[in-house]
């Protein structure tokens, strides 16, 4: 894969941030329109659909609006939180500093905050949404395993990801996704409370139980749609950063055997969530068999390990 040039990839994230925020928001606007469709009863019409989705589409959007601003602001200290990163001093990793600050000098941006996971497992990812919160993070047994070159390779991979505004796309897309994870959740419960309430005769109304549903299906249907849309951007931003570090650094095999070392070791055993866990260089998912195995590829964050280092040895 040929490396497309830095301006054009920044455009390109801009633009497909753009899209993430007017889809994500039409998805749910239509969803909610066609549970009002489905809902509605014998004696109403489109019309009433209408005026019922149009009194409560402000408050959905002002809901999403909220939702998005809050996870925006917080998604520094939540990803933190949920790697156990810390601060790497100076003085405790000059090494990893002179790599780091080297690397952004050859790139002309400015250095971004270090921090370590203190984990032997072998992996790192980028974070930060402005300058004031780029952050290169490696665990521990990254650091202390990979060579100068090797080490190198990876971090300019993650520094490629935060000068093709990558970090911000996917914390776009990450955010949105969360909402319709929440929704689904909600209306699981919603569900089965509602089930148990009929069948305990404290309630007649069938036609509750048909709408909630409804609901579910619908909201189930945007998880899967806005999960594919994310998982498709995720994996095509990974072999962009990698042509983005071969061209920094002039050296893809050292990313290559880096990724190879990578793929032996790189879970983090901290890290259970499945949506900070996509931020990683390597996020392998579960094996899966035969029939399930196109499925695995369809919601794999990353594409296989062994294609980006082939890829990488073409340069």
């Amino acid at each position: 894969m040929k490396y497309v040039g830095l301006q054009s990839q920044i455009w390109s994230n801009n633009l497909k941030s753009t899209i993430l925020l007017i889809m994500f928001p039409l998805v749910i606007l239509v969803l909610a329109w066609l549970f009002f469709y489905f809902t509605r009863t014998e004696y109403q019409t489109i019309t009433d659909v209408n005026y019922t989705f149009a009194g409560a589409a402000p408050w959905l959007v002002a809901g999403v609006l909220i939702w998005f601003l809050i996870a925006w602001y917080a998604n520094t200290s939540m990803i933190r939180r949920a790697t156990g990163a810390k601060p790497l001093e100076r003085r405790d990793n000059k090494r990893v500093y002179n790599l780091v600050e080297n690397l952004c000098i050859a790139a002309g941006m400015k250095t971004p905050k270090i921090n370590v996971i203190e984990d032997n497992s072998l992996n790192a990812f980028a974070s930060g949404i402005t300058e004031k919160t780029y952050t290169v993070t490696l665990s521990r047994g990254i650091i202390n395993k990979l060579n100068d070159e090797e080490l190198e390779g990876v971090i300019a991979h993650e520094l490629s990801h935060i000068r093709n505004k990558d970090v911000r796309l996917l914390i776009v897309s990450i955010i949105f996704v969360g909402i319709f994870a929440f929704l689904v959740e909600i209306m699981l419960r919603s569900f089965f409370y509602s089930s148990m309430t009929r069948s305990r005769g404290r309630g007649s109304d069938k036609g509750r139980g048909i709408g909630m549903l409804i609901a579910l299906v619908l909201a189930v249907a945007g998880f899967i749609i806005t999960s594919l849309f994310r998982f498709a951007i995720s994996r095509k931003r990974e072999y962009m950063a990698d042509a983005g570090a071969a061209q920094l650094t002039k050296r893809p095999k050292a990313l290559a055997s880096a990724l190879a070392k990578v793929s032996k070791d790189s879970k983090i055993e901290a890290v259970t969530r499945k949506d900070v866990a996509q931020l990683f260089i390597d996020n392998p998912p579960e094996p899966k068999k035969d029939l399930f195995s196109f499925f695995n590829g369809l919601f794999a964050t990353h594409p296989p390990i062994e294609k980006r280092i082939a890829v990488l040895n073409q340069f």
